[in-house]
């Protein structure tokens, strides 16, 4: 039985993915090169490693066996490219960050730069999950770094405050919801509605909640960006849910009203979590207290 770290890599994105095909995309490899590698690894080991489904891929007793192990060997090679990457001079160690959408489209893009700026050797794996599958994946050591909302349960791990924003709706000036101040979601089930890509965490967030109340989202367009919902929405095309922070600039330059969500979970305490802080690999605690210094500024 012999794997490489290739093997290793691709399983791991394989198995958090929930598909070879994405999988593959996640390591750089053809979807046939993907496929062909797993299959020699079953074959080595004389066992199935994943269940395969019409719903993706989820891993056998073995998968999550040998996933275990393929996290620690990964985790392992990195500390070692860290270590050794000041003497070759190239990048000196990658960091695995995970973030709910809020997060990476409102606060993350400024402080990441600046972090990266300050460190030219370090690369940043960053990845958009829904927070509680960012929970998850953190306790069991899939990445360095999550940024979650304050909302899920992540009292298992260690916690550090990052920003506050919350979500609210955007309707065209002319709209008949437009001098409201508040609303309730269920009442926003009424209207159209512009949204993220389907696979965006904050849109499978609001389909699920739209899914208890047992209504749909009448989607008309979905787009990839908050700024651009907003830009629709100011056409008459229909309403967005966009962080409040997005909203503010929109409305300088837009044709919108902006209206508050009743709701709890319209509020976004964001947080950063990690497994174990001591633990973490030099350059992933570094960026956690450069975070935690951007957000001591911007509370100050």
């Amino acid at each position: 039985m012999r794997f490489d770290l290739a093997d290793l890599s691709l399983f791991r994105h394989v198995v958090e993915a929930g598909s070879i095909t994405h999988g593959a995309e996640r390591a750089n490899l053809a979807l046939a090169a993907a496929s062909a590698r797993i299959r020699n690894m079953e074959e080595a080991l004389g066992t199935e490693l994943l269940t395969r489904g019409r719903a993706g891929v989820t891993p056998t007793q073995a998968g999550r066996t040998l996933l275990q192990h393929a996290r620690v060997i990964l985790g392992q090679a990195e500390r070692l490219r860290e270590d050794l990457g000041a003497y070759a001079g190239g990048v000196a160690g990658q960091i695995r960050l995970l973030s709910n959408t809020n997060a990476l489209t409102e606060f993350l893009p400024e402080v990441l730069s600046s972090f990266l700026a300050q460190h030219p050797h370090v690369s940043v794996d960053l990845e958009e999950r829904l927070s509680d599958e960012i929970v998850g994946l953190i306790a069991e050591g899939a990445a360095d770094i999550g940024i979650v909302a304050g909302t899920v349960d992540a009292r298992r791990l260690t916690r550090f405050p990052f920003r506050r924003d919350r979500f609210v709706l955007v309707v065209p000036e002319k709209h008949n919801l437009a001098k409201r101040a508040k609303i309730g979601f269920e009442e926003i089930l009424d209207h159209d509605f512009i949204g993220l890509e389907r696979h965006s965490a904050v849109q499978r967030f609001l389909a699920d909640k739209a899914g208890r109340i047992g209504r749909p989202l009448r989607l008309r367009v979905q787009l990839r960006s908050f700024e651009t919902v907003c830009r629709v929405v100011e056409f008459g095309v229909g309403v967005g849910i966009v962080p409040r922070s997005t909203a503010l600039r929109a409305v300088k330059t837009m044709a919108i009203r902006v209206l508050d969500i009743a709701e709890d979970w319209a509020v976004r305490d964001l947080t950063i979590c990690v497994r174990d802080f001591d633990k973490l690999p030099p350059f992933s605690k570094q960026l956690v207290e450069h975070m935690r210094d951007k957000t001591a500024k911007a509370l100050a």
